[in-house]
């Protein structure tokens, strides 16, 4: 099972992967879009708790998880701007979430439609975990920003693998501190869970420095003369 979660990770890091170079062709907002769909969806799946060999951790952390290495696409390949405006449109998305899930809950269900219950104990939101979700995500995110960028400017542009690994893998530190004090803090053992989650994040951000070369590569192979239309090139340059 262990290889199988493995292979999950790679595709979900190359479908973003994909998605960050059809940016280059296409549009950006394409990969923000992305982003905050990921965000969303993390919403949704940590209603289910999975193992990962030893480690009990939420059902999204692979998507989650994922969402830092498009947020570093962003801030290598479109400035740290875009990349905090992908930051708060993720955001936004979850609390829209939450309010449509709130509201689907408590609107009456048709007369024939049986589903409330199973409807209710899958998405119903504990208010606690969605507090500690949105604020961890709100703090780590942005570091993740901040440091990303920081680490380009010290290095001139250099060592791109340096600040990918640094901002996520601290990143990743603060988002599941935060999220597991506030979650679980006096109901639950917090250092088993932190050490736990920490580790499987830390694995899936390990693996995600090839993928951003590979977007790095393509980006340089579609700006060479020739690989773009001309009048596709011409309004990139305009």
């Amino acid at each position: 099972m262990l290889e199988m979660i493995f292979i999950w990770i790679i595709l979900t890091l190359a479908a973003s992967a994909v998605v960050a170079f059809l940016g280059e062709k296409i549009g950006k907002g394409i990969i923000v879009g992305t982003f905050a769909g990921l965000i969303v969806t993390s919403q949704v799946l940590a209603n289910k708790t999975v193992t990962f060999w030893r480690f009990t951790v939420p059902a999204a952390v692979i998507v989650y998880a994922t969402s830092f290495f498009l947020t570093d696409v962003l801030c290598e390949f479109h400035g740290k701007d875009k990349a905090r405006e992908a930051v708060w449109s993720g955001f936004i998305a979850s609390i829209l979430l939450v309010l449509g899930i709130e509201i689907a809950i408590a609107w009456p269900a048709a007369p024939f439609w049986g589903g409330q219950e199973a409807f209710v104990s899958t998405l119903g939101l504990t208010w606690r975990i969605v507090l500690a979700s949105l604020v961890a995500y709100v703090f780590s995110q942005n570091w993740d920003v901040h440091v990303f960028h920081k680490i380009k400017e010290k290095t001139k542009g250099k060592h791109l693998w340096i600040r990918n690994v640094a901002s996520t893998s601290s990143s990743q530190l603060i988002d599941t501190v935060i999220f597991i004090m506030i979650a679980f803090y006096g109901v639950m053992p917090v250092i088993p869970l932190i050490i736990g989650q920490y580790v499987v994040k830390l694995i899936i951000a390990s693996m995600d420095t090839p993928f951003l070369y590979a977007v790095s590569w393509g980006k340089k192979q579609i700006s060479l003369p020739g690989i773009i239309p001309t009048s596709i090139q011409a309004t990139k340059e305009s």
